[in-house]
């Protein structure tokens, strides 16, 4: 049965992927649906909001499909703390990000403290990080998953930048018939790059104590040869943006840090 995206509050970016803004942080969640598998890119700040994404993939989708495979884009809590929401999945990230998270998260302060110090409750803080689902599955270059019906998710080890651990994902463009889940007049086959916090169109990108400036602009380079000038580009937070923008971004980066 067709579906509208927009019903369930996510803006449908090609046939059979989409993403979330999340409220808060107005941090992005991407769903990739193949005829076998469904993807989710990054969890939300909380449990509950990880419950939340995963109630409305149920009734995108119907017919008892939920999600199945988890990427996470980068160590940081308004990414990553939903996860316990999934049981079951398969979980992958940027190689280095299990032990990170397995130690209490990023930087001196680690994610609870970022997090409360950023706004969050600290209750529904401490019940994420105490359950919280490093990755299962690193990725150190390039990892094709294939979720049936002809779709596939690349996943891209694109830096370090944002943070040592950035884990892009790239959905090419299809010529089949979209999956279920997808509804009638979907917009035309186009490829999807979710950047994570690579790019950022909402504010200035964020370079935290765990930034890699020296090498975020090529880590953008990576990202528009992986997609190139057609491409649907979706940052970590903020609308989805063009080649255009990711590029002028990337030469914003490089005078802010003083690099080539």
């Amino acid at each position: 049965m067709d579906v509208c995206w927009e019903e369930h509050g996510w803006e449908r970016l090609a046939a059979g992927v989409g993403r979330r803004r999340l409220p808060g942080w107005d941090a992005t969640a991407g769903l990739v649906v193949g005829a076998d598998a469904v993807l989710l890119y990054d969890t939300g700040s909380t449990v509950r909001e990880g419950t939340g994404l995963g109630a409305e993939v149920r009734a995108l989708l119907g017919g008892g499909r939920h999600v199945t495979h988890i990427a996470l884009s980068h160590p940081h809590f308004d990414h990553v703390l939903g996860t316990a929401a999934f049981p079951g999945t398969e979980v992958y990230g940027a190689v280095g990000t299990a032990r990170l998270l397995s130690a209490g998260g990023p930087g001196p302060s680690g994610l609870y403290e970022e997090a409360v110090r950023l706004g969050a409750d600290a209750a529904e803080t401490a019940r994420a990080v105490e359950v919280l689902v490093p990755p299962r599955h690193e990725v150190s270059g390039l990892l094709t998953l294939e979720l049936g019906g002809g779709r596939r998710a690349v996943l891209v080890n694109a830096g370090p930048g944002h943070t040592a651990h950035d884990l892009a994902m790239l959905v090419p463009e299809t010529s089949v018939g979209a999956p279920a889940g997808a509804s009638a007049g979907a917009p035309a086959a186009r490829s999807v790059v979710f950047c994570g916090d690579l790019v950022e169109e909402s504010g200035e990108p964020q370079a935290g104590p765990d930034a890699i400036p020296a090498r975020w602009p090529p880590a953008l380079d990576r990202l528009l040869a992986l997609g190139g000038e057609d491409a649907v580009y979706v940052p970590g937070h903020g609308a989805v943006v063009d080649a255009s923008f990711v590029r002028a971004q990337r030469d914003a980066l490089a005078a802010r840090f003083g690099v080539s």
